[in-house]
Parts: C-alpha cells; structure tokens; sequence
C-alpha cells in the first residue's frame, strides 16, 4: 500500500534512508559521505523545506519511501530509498509511478553519477540524462548542494521538462 508519510513515520524514513544508503558506500566520493548518511537532523530540515514523503508499506512496516519538493516551476524527487532487503520487488517503480500520476509540473531528479543502478532505474521509467551544462544550470537554480556535489552529480527529466 502506498501511502502518504506522516510525522509519526519520521524514525521509519530516516532508518530506510540510512540502510537503503548503504549502496553508496563506496560509490560516491568519499568527501561526501558521512555516518550516518543522512543524520536526523539533515532530515528534519529537508522536511521543513518542503519535501513530503510516500511511503510504500509492506506487512504493516514502510518498505521504502520517495520524496518530492516543489521548487519554482518544477517538481524534484527527493530521496528515494527502499530497504536494502526489499529491493528489486518494485516498490521504487510503483512509488514513482505514483508520483508520475500526481505530478502537474515537470519532473526533475539529481543522482550521484557513479550510481550507475540510480540512473538506470530513472531511465527505464522514462527519465533522461540532461546535458552537462544544463545539470549545473538545474542544480544551482532548483538545488542547494555543494559545488562538490554538482561535479559529481547527474540530473534526469520527465518529458515534460523536453516538452518547454
């Protein structure tokens, strides 16, 4: 069952984040990974900024969540993680599915490049690798992230941001 995250849900999202993130390790650069990944306190400003979490539920316990924020004109998807031992059962897919559904503006989403499985989920659900230039132009303007993260970063769109 997919549903809406409420306050209640918060211990919940920041254990999927911090399991599911695990998968980095390794991947991204070093200088930008720290213990945990995500802190609590990282979340709780992401969540007073705006962004509000699905979460698929499975046997009574979220299974995994997906994030959105609207930024401008845009829609970004936020934290996308799903529980290291649920992975590959298409709760990511049917999460952004939902939110495809949702979604009245385009649809951007920034991932680690070297995270090579990232991009591919997003690119089989239709999303494409934007330009090199317009990967810094999106992440400056709809982002607040570290220059060392923009180098190290990749943006992907719906049709919807090709289609302006």
């Amino acid at each position: 069952m997919i549903r809406v995250c409420i306050d209640d849900d918060f211990e919940a999202i920041f254990q999927i984040i911090n399991d599911a993130a695990e998968a980095y390790r390794g991947i991204i650069p070093v200088d930008r990974w720290h213990e945990p990944y995500m802190p609590r306190e990282e979340l709780r400003a992401e969540v007073s900024a705006g962004v509000a979490f699905l979460g698929y539920e499975k046997d009574g316990e979220l299974a995994g969540v997906m994030g959105t924020q609207n930024v401008q004109d845009v829609t970004l998807i936020r934290h996308s993680y799903v529980r290291t031992a649920q992975r590959g059962q298409g709760i990511g897919g049917e999460l952004l599915d939902q939110i495809m559904d949702q979604a009245a503006k385009p649809v951007l989403i920034g991932t680690w490049a070297d995270a090579v499985w990232a991009v591919r989920f997003y690119e089989n659900h239709g999303f494409k690798v934007v330009s090199t230039q317009e990967k810094e132009t999106l992440l400056r303007k709809y982002w607040n992230i570290p220059d060392r993260q923009i180098e190290t970063s990749v943006v992907l769109a719906d049709q919807r941001w090709f289609a302006i």
